[in-house]
């Protein structure tokens, strides 16, 4: 239940209105209605200029030949404006003097162009998008093309066309020497930017004017990853209000990587631990799964530029709130209500302002007490609850408690409970059903990926099948046409084409039980290849297709078996992430913990958070004194702290493999020996000793600089994939101050503690897969069932033929 400062929107609601209603008779609000505050963003620093592989040659910058008809460029200087908000204003004015800022996004910064796009037959193209920031009024616009061709092409019949949100741009042609390296600089129109952009690079090729072979290798033109696109634009004022959040604290249309700042506290308690955390949890779910650069301020003036402002806890805790403009004053370090009452203890406020220079927005969720602050906390982390805030200010006085999910009940994973099911039950990345797809190409178009993600603890057996439902178009060619099912790469089976007026067909292949992961796809590939010849690279004129449909179906044979501890396993979050709203998970500290701790505990929440989907966050944080015995023994504890205050030291105990102790110590196999300094990080799982379904998860380091290691290997996806065996070592190799990359660490996976087997399988199954891995058994068996019959047989007759005899 919540109460809003009114910022021109409202609640319709009927529902809604009432329980607003009550709580205004219960609490006054501030009168007049405080407006809104505006953040003026600071203007971007100029851009440093890119440098270019040393060893490519240099290049004039040329601008493309027109096509025809010639696409119509307005020119820089005075660009058609996009229906502004605010409105427009005179270029003599106040937009006049804010300065242009400049963007410039290179395209190696996506994965997909590696050391380049490759384009590679007749006809190819390639793609890349961008987005534009919310508060981006864009100028002008233009796209960098640096590329290379194969020297074998035929400038008169190759060229480059590129496009952007299907405007054409230009073409050039395919004219280099051998090693020259083209750059061309496209201008593109003010008012064609958008917020979701596509950048289409398409080429055609030949070697030679009259006849070109599709299949020849020398049919190549790659786009360099230098390649770039250049942004001037003026960073407009944004309005801040709760309706609109996460925006502008987390923006899924931004550029770089969302960046908080959390505000330190005077005490980090277990209560401010713990909303920080499902906040961060929450947050990190809000980015589309990106990550969150995350830090500490002392105070407001260290913000940086672009950072958004997090201040959580009691006024008690948090003293600079008394220095914001807000719209609840605080009298005593207690916050007040409208007629100047204290609020009561258990009623959240979350409130959004910003800094004396109006420079970075700030988001407050705070309370006259611990319970309250949790609780606002909370009504953002729930989008149930989230929904309902709008304004510049919320009260919330109730939250609504959210089921927790079943630990199999997994969004974008495959359905559980059920051995048969269709295509059209899975679900894409984005959450939404699989639905018929199309392709197509000559004569092979792109391959249909389809989802197939098992849960971690999913065991496949023999006699799982995927019975592949499918059409394709008329005029194919029956005896080099087919269609192919593969596994992550691996061939499963494929069947012929074989009727040359196209038509419906299914195929059914197995599916091995071992291929199957976490993150496996199944992919469906065509050739089509049509009737007539591709002669010289005429295209047939009528279009080849293939269709995979969703009534396509699963027969799968599968229970649960899975062997903890394995970090492996944590790449999906397992078993933090059951369930998927972490109520299963706890961060244990050490008392009064320091800024790297809390920092990689933050970095915990946001790499769990990514990797969960749920209406909720009900992890736990508690320093180690105050740890429920419940929590102890039903929870997966991740324990956080510089090993010389380590948290959970039953982590360490027993071990014989290579272990961390007290006084920069390292021991394994009996040796032991004292390293200074020691800054490498540790990550380590074991199960726990008092739930063996559960495990303990060590994240520690002699000195802080290990944490922030840890802290690299929980933002970074590149190292975070490299988690295996029990034990991870993690230690930058390369000066910290400068740009890091993946080889920039050290990473050493261990493998030491003993496996347990946590087998949930029917007493049946058990037997049945007994039989299979020992199949070879089988014949002894039998034998000795028959020797066994035949005794008890012999046995009855002879008891038998002597009762008769008396």
């Amino acid at each position: 239940m919540t109460t809003h400062l009114p910022l021109g929107h409202a609640q319709s609601n009927d529902a809604v209105e009432s329980q607003e209603d009550a709580v205004i008779e219960q609490y006054s609000l501030p009168e007049p209605a405080p407006q809104a505050p505006v953040v003026q963003p600071r203007p971007r620093p100029a851009p440093r200029q890119p440098a270019t592989s040393a060893p490519r040659p240099a290049a004039e910058l040329t601008s493309p030949e027109p096509v025809a008809p010639p696409q119509a460029t307005p020119p820089e200087t005075t660009p058609d404006a996009p229906e502004p908000d605010p409105p427009t204003q005179d270029p003599d004015g106040d937009e006049a003097s804010t300065p242009l800022s400049q963007y410039v996004l290179q395209f190696n910064r996506s994965p997909i162009v590696g050391n380049a796009l490759q384009m590679e037959g007749i006809l190819s193209d390639a793609r890349l998008g961008f987005t534009r920031p919310r508060n981006w009024q864009v100028e002008s616009a233009k796209v960098q093309i640096r590329f290379r061709h194969s020297s074998a092409l035929y400038a008169e019949r190759s060229s480059l066309t590129v496009q952007l949100n299907n405007i054409h741009l230009g073409s050039v042609p395919l004219n280099r020497t051998a090693d020259e390296i083209g750059n061309v600089l496209f201008n593109v129109p003010a008012d064609a930017i958008q917020d979701y952009n596509t950048v289409v690079m398409r080429v055609q090729q030949h070697t030679s004017a009259d006849c070109t072979d599709p299949t020849d290798p020398a049919l190549w033109t790659e786009i360099l990853p230098d390649s770039r696109v250049i942004l001037d634009y003026r960073p407009q004022a944004i309005a801040l209000d709760l309706a609109n959040y996460p925006y502008p604290f987390l923006s899924e249309l931004g550029l770089d990587a969302d960046q908080l700042a959390y505000l330190q506290p005077e005490k980090p308690d277990d209560a401010w631990m713990t909303a920080t955390a499902r906040y961060q949890a929450s947050a990190a779910r809000l980015t589309n799964f990106r990550p969150v650069q995350t830090r500490f301020i002392p105070d407001l003036e260290s913000a940086k530029a672009g950072e958004r402002l997090i201040i959580i806890g009691t006024p008690d805790n948090q003293p600079l709130l008394s220095e914001l403009t807000l719209p609840f004053a605080i009298k005593n370090n207690k916050l007040l209500d409208g007629g100047g009452n204290v609020l009561p203890n258990d009623v959240g406020v979350v409130m959004v302002t910003t800094t004396a220079d109006g420079g970075h927005p700030i988001l407050v969720v705070t309370a006259n007490d611990a319970k309250g602050v949790l609780k606002a906390a909370q009504a953002l982390a729930q989008p149930s609850d989230r929904q309902l805030l709008t304004g510049q200010a919320a009260l919330v006085s109730e939250v609504a408690e959210v089921e927790s999910p079943g630990s199999n009940d997994w969004p974008g994973y495959l359905p559980q409970g059920v051995s048969r099911f269709q295509l059209a039950d899975l679900q894409t990345a984005d959450l939404q059903p699989f639905q018929d797809v199309t392709v197509n190409g000559l004569p092979v178009p792109p391959p249909v990926q389809i989802p197939f993600r098992a849960l971690p603890d999913e065991h496949f057996l023999k006699g799982s099948t995927f019975t592949l439902r499918y059409s394709y178009s008329p005029n194919v060619d029956p005896a080099r046409s087919s269609v192919s099912v593969r596994l992550d790469g691996q061939g499963l089976g494929g069947k012929r084409l074989r009727n040359v007026n196209g038509g419906k067909d299914a195929i059914t292949v197995n599916i091995p039980p071992d291929l199957v992961t976490p993150d496996s796809t199944l992919s469906v590939q065509f050739f089509t290849y049509p009737r007539a010849a591709l002669n010289c690279g005429n295209i047939p004129d009528q279009p080849m297709w293939g269709t995979v449909h969703g009534d396509s179906s699963f027969k799968l044979n599968r229970t649960s078996l899975v062997q903890l501890p394995d970090l492996k396993l944590l790449k999906t979050g397992f078993p933090l992430t059951a369930p998927q709203d972490l109520a299963q998970m706890a961060f244990i500290l050490p008392e009064q913990p320091s800024e790297a701790e809390v920092l990689t505990m933050l970095q915990a929440s946001s790499r769990f958070g990514r990797l969960s989907r749920a209406g909720s966050v009900k992890l736990g944080a508690y320093s180690v004194s105050s740890l429920p015995e419940d929590v102890r023994r039903n929870s997966n504890l991740v324990g956080i702290g510089i090993r010389d205050r380590f948290p959970l030291p039953e982590l360490f105990e027993g071990q014989t493999g290579f272990a961390l102790d007290k006084q920069f110590t390292r021991r394994q196999n009996g040796s032991q020996v004292q390293a200074l300094p020691d800054e490498a990080g540790v990550i380590e799982a074991a199960v726990s000793p008092w739930n063996p379904e559960r495990i303990l998860l060590g994240l520690t380091g002699h000195t802080e600089s290990g944490l922030a290691d840890i802290q690299a290997v929980l933002y970074r996806d590149d190292l975070f994939s490299q988690l295996a065996g029990d034990t991870l070592l993690v230690q930058r190799t390369d000066d910290p101050s400068g740009s890091l990359t993946a080889d920039d660490f050290q990473v050493m996976p261990l493998t030491q503690n003993t496996p347990v087997t946590i087998d949930r399988r029917s007493p049946l199954n058990r037997a049945i897969a007994l039989l299979q891995n020992n199949w070879f058994l089988i014949p002894g068996g039998i034998v000795v069932l028959a020797l066994m019959f035949y005794g008890v047989s012999q046995l009855y007759l002879n008891r038998f033929s002597h009762s008769g005899e008396a």
